[in-house]
């Protein structure tokens, strides 16, 4: 063994050893378990980009998989995608992003819709993908009972504009929850909804609730709260399930 891979192994041994020193043996065991079993196979995954989404909101759900893919072998995947042709995306705050895979639906089981730019209409972001029309079309061909979708934050006005909440219960950002209302959201408070194959979640932060309240339902407590730990972040807010 070569001086860069005794350094790679003895790290990577730290790291094992710490996250068992924070979890504790059990936890980590068990974490493990429930992401390596999950029944219904591989947990295929797309988080949906376009140009002025949000970055918290695009990287909070990738966060929290990544972490439970890494650190607790669970048994996922995880792809940023685009409606367009594989491009550099802008994002709300000037981030640039190299989305490299192409919107396929059919290799997904679950949809992750972020939001972003709803602010200001004339910006890039929400209001501009709903007037042009691509996204919402996508997802309506999408729906076919065959995946699940997650709007985060605003995200959820992109799914209202290809049909999905009316007459379902939902919830977006504060800013926006008249509108949703409005176009026949039945509009529940609470931070992250659960409808079934449609969820949705509140302000910005809530990716990372929806993101762990996923892990839980799609794997298991024990997983959702070991990467919970990991992240060190403590989930806030109601879950509200049908």
């Amino acid at each position: 063994m070569n001086r860069r891979d005794l350094l790679r192994s003895s790290t990577a041994a730290a790291t094992v050893a710490a996250m068992t020193s924070l979890l504790g043996p059990g936890t980590v065991a068990a974490a493990t378990a429930a992401g390596e079993r999950r029944a219904r196979g591989t947990l295929r995954t797309h988080i949906l980009m376009y140009d002025g989404v949000e970055e918290l909101d695009s990287i909070a759900p990738a966060e929290v998989f990544d972490i439970a893919r890494v650190y607790f072998n669970a048994n996922l995947t995880l792809d940023f995608v685009t409606v367009d042709e594989p491009r550099v995306i802008t994002l709300n705050r000037g981030s640039k992003m190299l989305v490299e895979t192409r919107w396929n639906p059919r290799r997904a089981d679950l949809i992750f819709v972020p939001g972003g730019g709803w602010r200001d209409p004339n910006a890039p972001g929400t209001h501009q993908e709903i007037a042009r029309g691509v996204i919402p079309r996508e997802l309506t061909a999408a729906r076919d009972g065959q995946r699940s979708f997650a709007g985060i934050c605003v995200g959820a006005m992109l799914m209202s504009a290809a049909g999905f909440l009316r007459g379902r219960p939902c919830t977006t950002h504060a800013v926006a929850k008249e509108r949703l209302a409005s176009e026949g959201g039945i509009v529940k408070t609470a931070r992250v909804v659960d409808d079934g194959d449609l969820l949705t979640a509140g302000g910005v932060t809530s990716g990372l609730d929806e993101a762990l309240w996923l892990l839980e339902r799609e794997f298991s407590p024990d997983l959702a709260v070991a990467t919970e730990r990991i992240l060190e972040y403590e989930r806030r807010g109601t879950v509200w399930r049908a």
